[in-house]
């Protein structure tokens, strides 16, 4: 019975809890019904409404009013985290008044927070003009590890990595590419 007890009690420390990235008071701030797409295409028709959005940081700038994040928007996970993947409705500015360190809030990282919708704002984007959704930022979070720094390794370190692996299971001396180290002359 102490055993079993001991498992349960083992067990529950183990599993992860069921907390999430944004507090239940800034999800309940969140208008439903305004999807990222709607809000891109007329962000003017949702000023003053909140909304939940997150993606990858591509970059931050510091005015006199504050901080402005540039983000590339993913859809996100039922967790709340961005969905790492390729395909994007297009970036929006974060904005605060507050001084966000762009050490803290580096290129890469990614980013899921809840805001108000303020309108939109033409920015350039190399050669193009391009109308970003701006959204002051109310609460945020910060996926640890997501930095692409860290997260991409070319090459991977030598446990994962080896030349002369060809996808056969083994690596007999025959199957490894034939180098001269040293020419006679």
């Amino acid at each position: 019975m102490r055993t079993l007890i001991l498992f349960i009690f083992l067990l529950s420390l183990m599993t992860p809890g069921c907390t999430r990235a944004i507090s239940e008071q800034a999800r309940k701030m969140v208008d439903t019904d305004a999807t990222f797409m709607q809000v891109r295409e007329n962000p003017d028709r949702f000023i003053g409404k909140h909304i939940m959005v997150g993606g990858r940081i591509a970059g931050v700038k510091h005015t006199p009013e504050g901080t402005s994040i540039e983000i590339v928007q993913f859809d996100l996970t039922d967790s709340g985290a961005p969905a790492d993947t390729f395909i994007s409705s297009g970036r929006f500015l974060a904005t605060s008044s507050e001084f966000l360190d762009a050490l803290i809030f580096r290129k890469g990282m990614l980013i899921t927070l809840v805001g108000e919708i303020k309108g939109k704002k033409m920015r350039r984007i190399d050669e193009m003009e391009y109308s970003y959704p701006v959204i002051a930022m109310r609460e945020w979070y910060l996926w640890p590890g997501s930095d692409w720094e860290k997260s991409s390794f070319y090459p991977p370190p030598p446990p994962m990595y080896d030349p002369y692996y060809y996808g056969y299971g083994f690596e007999p001396y025959w199957y490894r590419p034939y180098i001269i180290p040293y020419r006679w002359r």
